[in-house]
């Protein structure tokens, strides 16, 4: 949490700079968190709070696992695409591990033999492309994104359970199962969050940018060229 402080701190330095607009869409991004606030108040956290009452915690875990499965199989794709093989051949041996011997990736077989989760999407690879993160958007009912990360939502979103079917009752109840079984594993920090932010838009603001950033780089986040764009260039050195 002071990491993720600290990164926020950085963040609004940089926004008040001369000119500098992370978030020029501020007012309409508002707008569009206060409906997606009305919306999880109402209707996500209290099917996700029955959800986690009712449903074991060793089956949601289960369902974690399927989902983190077919993730590892995308996460393989984009190291790859990013010139990370050995991290690529990782994430291939976690899914076919799991798929294997861990029915279809309902048990995470591969953590218990100490073979890590990568974690990459689209996103990530455009960055490490060197795109920049561009502005700051909030979507209906997707949230937190940015210029970047929203030319690379329809592939990362394609690469879900829900995509391989073609029935409209198959698609909706993959999408929903995954929607509410991630909501109800945030619970808990959301409380926290309800508690310790005074400004939960540009807390959660800072904390996504801030977070994308340190993904993008794999934790070692160099200093941007300009104090204006929140990433540097990939034609700068530290970049690789």
């Amino acid at each position: 949490m002071a990491t993720l402080l600290g990164g926020c701190a950085t963040l609004r330095e940089a926004r008040s700079s001369a000119g500098d607009k992370l978030d020029p869409w501020e007012n309409w991004n508002r707008k569009v968190f206060a409906f997606n606030e009305g919306l999880d108040e109402h209707v996500l956290k209290p099917v996700a709070t029955v959800y986690s009452n009712v449903v074991p915690q060793p089956v949601r875990r289960g369902v974690d696992n399927f989902f983190g499965n077919v993730a590892d199989a995308w996460s393989a794709v984009n190291n790859f695409l990013q010139g990370k093989g050995a991290a690529g051949f990782q994430d291939i041996i976690r899914f076919g591990t799991n798929t294997v011997f861990g029915l279809l990736g309902v048990l995470d077989v591969a953590s218990e033999m100490g073979i890590d989760h990568q974690y990459e999407d689209f996103g990530q690879t455009l960055g490490h492309w060197g795109f920049g993160t561009g502005a700051y958007i909030v979507w209906p009912l997707l949230g937190p994104s940015s210029v970047r990360d929203s030319f690379a939502l329809p592939l990362d979103r394609a690469a879900s359970p829900a995509s391989l079917f073609k029935d409209g009752s198959s698609v909706y109840s993959l999408t929903a199962l995954q929607i509410i079984n991630t909501r109800s594993n945030l619970l808990g920090a959301s409380r926290v969050l309800d508690d310790i932010a005074l400004d939960k838009y540009s807390f959660l603001r800072d904390a996504y940018l801030q977070r994308r950033r340190s993904l993008v780089f794999d934790g070692n986040e160099p200093p941007p060229d300009n104090p204006l764009d929140p990433e540097p260039s990939a034609s700068a050195p530290a970049a690789k």
